[in-house]
């Protein structure tokens, strides 16, 4: 049983009870659900306005509420007004006179504790329009002497808390909004008196007999009109009405919804007798569905007790995030287009009621006033008279057709539609009028909407393609009204944005403004740039990436640019800039924060770790942060498991150390640290990483390239070689690309020489049952080229070979093959692979007939005689110590031995140094020769 069934009710809607009840039993036979629901809405609209504490029930974004509060405050007069809005925003509330509406209300959080991690970062919002009620209400209440303006509602901590754990999503995750839908990103809006049914059927139900497509449709015909103009009684009851049946029949748990009026009633009763306020001084302004509430807390009479939990320790930050029509629509559900059509609602609803809204001073974007309209005497309160049945029973009121608005409407859609490339003449506009009043009439109205406008136009004008970027549909609500975008003003910006806009003030560049704009900076000219591009390239790197585009200029380590052209569009992107702002209060600040939190997470990689080092030199120049962050980088390399980033880590590593050898100070000590646990670290891997399915080739060339690469630093810094011999005998591959892999290892090691290696992949060639996997080989050895660069002139012969011996009946079979492998696997080495094979093959065609591979010339000593070698320093030293020359031939596959010496041939070099002996002298006594020189 309900609270609306135990408490006794007034005799002032007894009627209209007894008549729904009647109505009830005469179309089911029974009193039952229906009949409860019936009488209950009754006792609901009865309730809410028997209690002292006057409610004025709202919708979201309604024009007819906001007209209704405009009258009601100036009728009124109230000194206290309770405001349904997260308690913790009021500060907020005071910057809406900085700001150009319409925007957003906004709590944030990136540390989060108390919730699950995966929220991160927390984001609630609340959109404020001026034709809104609770707009006006603020208005009034900031710029009225003596009138206080609390909200009451939830803090935006608790609407976490009770948020379910696993909350469900609406939309589909691959949906992209459109491009100014974005403004509240991802953000939890709360949607202030939001009246929707969420009982699918009756939706559905309400939409087929209505004759229209989407529930704001709906709304607007048989709500918002005969709304508008309806004195306050009649839309107070109604509104409660509507509520009270939208509650009723909503499926699923209403236990968060109760909780929040529990809330408010309890902090509505505290305030009032912590300040002993008169209550018929008070107005509360809430949504219907929550004036319509069962709870037990409800009215001031109550004593029943809410607790209400203490808030978690997340830290929170408040700001103002500019918002829109259109993002307003897309965050609740609208139909596009109608919170533009409220507006021109509310705006002819003023006009028609010779009213005049309330507006903050200063406020941005709107018109001046001379003088400010007194406010009316208060009046005594007068009984509540039953105002509904009267509604309820009376036809709608039909408005007489405007030819003048719908003409001019016409006349306007087929002129914009002639600017967009839509070929449209006087004729259409004749067409679009009379459709729209056909399609007026069709669904029992006298006056087209602008929705049945919006279909005539569509009906009229759309062709079986959109010629610009506009369709009809979206001509049509720029008609209206347009998607008005609001700005927050620069006083209400957080201080790292300010500071931002002030630094970047020498480019003389309005930013507010939401167009790209251009910057030039010439900065060998003008080095007093030089901080405005540091900055540009530092919110280049935290801000989406289309508010700042670079058109010419680069940022990288130890380089930067003497000219440089932007792409700037931060007024666009003024949420993501105020949402920075919330992390910190300068940008520098902002990004050593992130790179500290990249590194320090659970997840994260040396990768990610090496690219935070590029990013703290790059951006901040800051080498106590790039020193932390590398060492971080070390502990983080020594304990993974896997090799998946080891592209990534070759990479970056090679590019950092090229960039501290070129520095005064040299290799730092974390550098060094990193090679020598890199050494061990793949070394270690490597025989796991040939082995297993999972690990590519890439993977595994990236191992080998940074054992490779490295080596001698390694060695020098106390790693052992043998340690990498051992890796790589232990590696038993199965993938033809791992082998290929395999043998380049082998090579560089000196375990395969070349004739060796020669001798396989002939033989390769020659077995019908290899041919198909080739492209595989081939792809290994093109990115065994990165670890093993001499391996260049044998890839270079191996294709020859292939594309030279094979018939085009196995060439042409896995020739698509050989081109997608080496492009998706060694895309970037092909190039180095191509210029080798220039330095081959002739560059001239006369020179092809003539052209003699140099892999398929045969040496024999036997047949060419070769001249002795002439004696000399050279080849005294080399006859001295001949196992240099030994390990050479036997690498390279060269057969034969050592030749005599013969008589001294040029005795110029000699000569040269019997003249000028100090040279010579110096350079003994620096190797340490002792000998004498004969």
């Amino acid at each position: 049983m309900t609270v609306s069934d135990t408490r006794s009710t007034s005799n002032t809607f007894a009627a209209l009870r007894d008549q729904l009840a009647d109505a009830a039993v005469a179309f089911a036979g029974m009193p039952g659900a229906a009949g409860h629901i019936l009488t209950g809405m009754v006792d609901d609209v009865d309730r809410a306005l028997s209690e002292r504490l006057e409610i004025f029930p709202v919708c979201h974004h309604s024009p007819a509420s906001g007209l209704a509060m405009v009258r009601r405050l100036r009728e009124k007069q109230p000194s206290v007004i309770y405001l349904e809005l997260c308690e913790d925003m009021r500060p907020l509330l005071d910057e809406l006179r900085n700001c150009r509406l319409p925007v957003a209300l906004q709590a944030f959080a990136t540390d989060i504790e108390g919730f699950p991690a995966e929220w991160a970062p927390l984001s609630v919002v609340a959109p404020i329009t001026e034709s809104s009620a609770e707009y006006q209400a603020i208005a009034y209440a900031l710029d009225t002497p003596g009138v206080e303006l609390v909200l009451v509602d939830r803090s935006t901590d608790h609407v976490f808390q009770w948020a379910p754990k696993e909350p469900e999503s609406e939309t589909p995750a691959d949906d992209e909004p459109p491009e100014d839908e974005g403004l509240h990103g991802a953000a939890v809006g709360i949607e202030i008196g939001d009246l929707r049914p969420r009982f699918a059927e009756l939706e559905e139900h309400l939409l087929h007999h209505g004759k229209v497509r989407h529930w704001s449709e709906w709304w607007d015909q048989y709500v918002e009109q005969p709304l508008v103009d309806a004195d306050y009684d009649t839309y107070r009851q109604v509104m409660v009405m509507i509520g009270s049946l939208f509650r009723r029949l909503r499926r699923g748990s209403t236990v968060e919804d109760e909780d929040r009026e529990r809330y408010m009633w309890t902090r509505m009763r505290e305030h009032l007798g912590a300040n002993n306020i008169d209550p018929e001084k008070v107005l509360y302004v809430c949504g219907a569905a929550h004036a319509a509430s069962p709870v037990e807390q409800f009215g001031l009479y109550s004593d029943a007790a809410f607790e209400i939990s203490s808030r978690s320790a997340t830290k929170w930050h408040y700001g103002l995030i500019p918002s829109s029509h259109s993002a307003i629509e897309a965050q609740f559900g609208l139909a596009g287009g109608a919170v533009s059509i409220a507006a021109a609602t509310w705006a002819k609803g003023l006009r028609r009621g010779r009213l005049q809204s309330f507006q903050l001073e200063g406020q941005q974007g709107t018109k001046k006033r001379a003088k400010k309209p007194p406010l009316l005497p208060a009046e005594a309160e007068a009984e509540v008279m039953d105002q509904l049945s009267g509604f309820l029973s009376r036809p709608p009121v039909l408005d007489p057709l405007d030819e003048a608005e719908l003409l001019e409407w016409s006349v306007d859609i087929v002129r914009l539609a002639r600017r967009n490339g839509y070929l449209a003449s006087t004729a259409d506009a004749i067409a679009i009028f009379e459709t729209s009043i056909l399609l007026a009439g069709l669904r029992n109205r006298a006056r087209p909407t602008p929705y049945d406008f919006q279909d005539a136009a569509v009906t009229c004008l759309e062709k079986d393609r959109v010629p610009g970027r506009r369709d009809v549909r979206r001509l049509c609500e720029i008609l209206l009204g347009g998607d008005r975008i609001g700005q927050v003003g620069y006083a209400a910006l957080p201080p790292l944005a300010r500071d931002v806009l002030d630094r970047l003030e020498p480019l003389g560049l309005d930013l507010s403004k939401r167009t790209l704009q251009r910057a030039l900076l010439d900065l060998k000219a003008n080095p007093d740039l030089r901080p405005c591009s540091d900055l540009l390239w530092l919110l280049r790197r935290l801000l989406p990436p289309d508010a700042l585009r670079p058109i010419m200029g680069a940022r990288g380590l130890g380089a930067t640019s003497i000219q440089e052209s932007w792409d700037i569009g931060l007024g666009k992107y003024q949420r993501s800039l105020v949402e920075l702002g919330y992390e910190g209060v300068s940008v520098e600040q902002v990004l050593e924060q992130r790179l500290r939190r990249a590194v320090a997470a659970p997840d994260t990689t040396a990768a990610v770790a090496l690219g935070a080092v590029e990013d703290a030199l790059v951006y901040l120049g800051s080498v106590r942060l790039a020193d932390e962050l590398g060492n971080r980088a070390v502990d983080l390399l020594a304990a993974e498991r896997t090799v998946d980033d080891a592209p990534v880590v070759l990479r970056r590593i090679r590019v950092l150390l090229n960039y501290f050898r070129s520095t005064e100070a040299g290799l730092p000590a974390w550098c060094e640290r990193f090679v020598t646990a890199g050494y061990a670290h793949y070394c270690t891997l490597l025989p796991t990483a040939f082995a297993a399915e999972e690990t590519g080739p890439a993977q595994v060339a990236a191992m080998l390239g940074f054992l490779f690469g490295m080596e001698n630093l390694a060695l020098s810094l106390g790693c052992d070689h043998t340690q990498l011999e051992l890796a790589v005998l232990q590696s038993p591959p199965e993938a033809p690309a791992k082998v290929a892999l395999l043998w380049a290892a082998r090579f560089q090691l000196g375990l395969l020489t070349m004739a060796e290696l020669r001798e396989r992949c002939d033989g390769m060639l020659a077995n019908p049952l290899v041919l198909p996997t080739v492209p595989q080989y081939v792809s290994g050895f093109v990115q065994a080229i990165d670890p093993a660069p001499a391996l260049k002139p044998f890839v270079v012969e191996l294709l020859s070979k292939a594309f030279g011996t094979l018939p085009d009946t196995v060439l042409l079979p896995w020739l698509p093959k050989l081109i997608t492998t080496l492009k998706d696997q060694a895309g970037d080495l092909i190039p180095g692979l191509v210029r080798e094979a220039g330095r081959t093959f002739p560059g001239a065609l006369p020179a092809v007939d003539a052209f003699v591979p140099p892999w398929s010339v045969e040496f024999s000593t036997a047949a060419t005689p070769v001249a002795a070698a002439p004696r000399g320093p050279v080849t005294e030293l080399l006859a001295a110590h001949p196992a240099a020359c030994n390990a050479l031939a036997g690498l390279l596959g060269i057969k034969g031995g050592w030749q005599e010496a013969g008589p001294a041939g040029n005795r110029e070099a000699t000569g040269l140094l019997d003249r000028f002996p100090a040279t010579a002298a110096a350079l003994a006594v620096q190797l340490g020769v002792s000998a004498a020189r004969s």
